[in-house]
């Protein structure tokens, strides 16, 4: 395991700011860590910074495989639109150990009923509250290739890289109930988009409005990707033919990395996912979600924003029940004066 050595029990000082990391409340409970963070996408390492400026004693527990690897630019996240994400990450760590945070690369193995996160390295840290930002992963079509192309020329997004494949020829492959919906939004991209059924039979009114849309529909089953020079070509179809394309569009299916959560017990909302409060409090006491683990719709900037928010409604839990505490205490020493 290895980690940064410049937690709050180091005694490291925050240079970046100018102040020793420390915490300024009460704890309700003996807990090391006021909050453990589980995953440092950019949900993580934005809710850990929220939480770290507020003066909270923070972890920070990652197993370093972003979701976004495969990608070599991120778009539509203002004043950060093509930054490589790897790069995001890495200065999302450099700002967040400037504020006393350790961070840790690590798996978490379990979270208890009583929130102590126990690492698979083998140690089991105690905290008052748990943010989970453990993402997702993407589950590709059984197709020869697509692995080897994703977030290359293999794409997911319009918004992510629709304007970066502008006006070529555009394939979306049929392999999501939504995948028609996927090729009418194509469109707005390039006038050359087609639409590969494989094993997908759109209806007749899908048809149409993919017909009326200037979407041409290449019937057969695919059977993989042609390259040539590291460059996808076309798609291949059962019967030989190739249709050429430059880019290729799919709908992937998105598994939540939630096993820590539903272990827990966390209510599932009706399409399967986490449920949590617009704050991304989950049903479990103490414990929030952020990120794609909760939304699989959320974008790098989105999931950043879920992070603040759970960080916002956290800190206030946290300073309520330190409030309480208080007040229970001078009533008992009141009481014990008089």
């Amino acid at each position: 395991m290895s980690e940064t050595n410049n937690g709050p029990e180091s005694g490291a000082e925050n240079r970046a700011h100018g102040a020793p990391a420390h915490h300024t409340g009460t704890p309700a409970r003996d807990a090391e860590w006021d909050v453990v963070v589980v995953g440092a996408g950019a949900a993580g390492l934005n809710a850990a910074l929220v939480l770290a400026r507020a003066r909270r004693r923070v972890a920070v527990i990652d197993g370093g495989a972003p979701r976004n690897a495969p990608a070599d630019r991120m778009h539509g996240f203002l004043s950060r639109d093509g930054m490589p994400p790897a790069a995001l990450l890495e200065a999302g760590r450099a700002e967040l150990a400037t504020y006393g945070a350790e961070l840790r690369t690590d798996q978490v193995a379990e979270i208890t009923p009583t929130l102590g996160v126990r690492l698979a390295s083998g140690p089991e840290l105690h905290a008052r509250r748990v943010v989970v930002a453990t993402g997702l992963h993407d589950e590709l079509p059984d197709i020869p290739g697509l692995r080897q192309r994703w977030g290359r020329d293999l794409l997911h997004c319009p918004y992510c890289h629709g304007y970066e494949v502008r006006d070529q020829p555009l394939g979306v492959l049929g392999s999501h109930p939504g995948s028609v919906h996927h090729a009418l939004l194509l469109r707005q991209w390039s006038p050359d988009v087609v639409f590969f059924p494989h094993t997908l039979d759109p209806t007749d009114d899908e048809r149409e409005r993919l017909t009326a849309r200037g979407v041409r529909i290449a019937e057969g089953t695919i059977t993989g990707l042609a390259t040539e020079d590291d460059r996808l070509r076309g798609v291949e179809l059962a019967d030989g033919r190739v249709v050429p394309r430059t880019a290729v569009f799919v709908a992937p299916r998105m598994v939540p990395h939630d096993a820590l959560l539903t272990a827990l017990g966390c209510a599932r909302n009706e399409d399967g996912w986490v449920s949590t409060d617009p704050s991304g409090r989950t049903s479990v006491p103490g414990v929030w979600a952020a990120g794609n683990v909760a939304d699989p719709r959320a974008q790098v900037v989105t999931a950043a924003g879920m992070g603040a928010a759970a960080a916002f409604a956290l800190n206030l839990d946290l300073v309520t029940e330190e409030a309480d505490q208080a007040v229970a205490e001078h009533r008992a020493s009141a009481a014990t004066s008089r």
